[in-house]
């Protein structure tokens, strides 16, 4: 028995250009959860805003379809990519190779507990090289992960978008 052979792919076109307003009304919501970010940061007396949030909040106020947009992975994958971080982090010690490790690591780890996020594999980059305290960063980043979805919640209401397209 012969199969036919599969069916030239269709060449993919890049997504539709987003209208003006949507533009704005995505980069305005980014804006405010970055600057809430700092705003609490700094009434708590502790950095909030670390470069993997900026990437998550792109992904919640840009492309709030995404299975990377959607709560789960933006507080799930954060918080197990830092766990990951330590977890190499407790074999390694602090540095560049280990960050490396974490960095792939996450990946599997996020794949696994079904909560894909991209920049969460930065956050254990971040945990092997720099080796904060425990509690108190997971604390941190599990804040900064809510305030994240709570204003792409309110962005979504002011842009009339649908998000989340689930919870868990």
């Amino acid at each position: 028995m012969t199969t036919a052979p599969a069916p030239a792919p269709v060449p993919a076109r890049p997504p539709a250009r987003p209208r003006p307003h949507v533009v704005a009304l995505a980069t305005a919501v980014s804006v405010v959860a970055l600057l809430v970010l700092v705003a609490v940061g700094a009434v708590l007396h502790e950095p909030l805003l670390i470069p993997p949030l900026a990437a998550s909040m792109a992904l919640v106020a840009g492309a709030p379809d995404l299975p990377l947009s959607q709560p789960r992975s933006v507080v799930g994958g954060q918080l197990l990519s830092a766990l990951t971080g330590f977890a190499v982090l407790a074999v390694t010690g602090p540095g560049i190779w280990g960050a490396a490790v974490a960095g792939g690591l996450a990946l599997g780890v996020m794949m696994l507990a079904r909560t894909p996020h991209s920049p969460a594999a930065a956050t254990a980059v971040i945990v092997t090289l720099e080796n904060p305290p425990f509690f108190a960063f997971l604390g941190l980043l599990a804040l900064a992960g809510l305030l994240l979805v709570a204003v792409g919640l309110a962005g979504a209401r002011v842009t009339g978008r649908a998000y989340p397209a689930y919870w868990f």
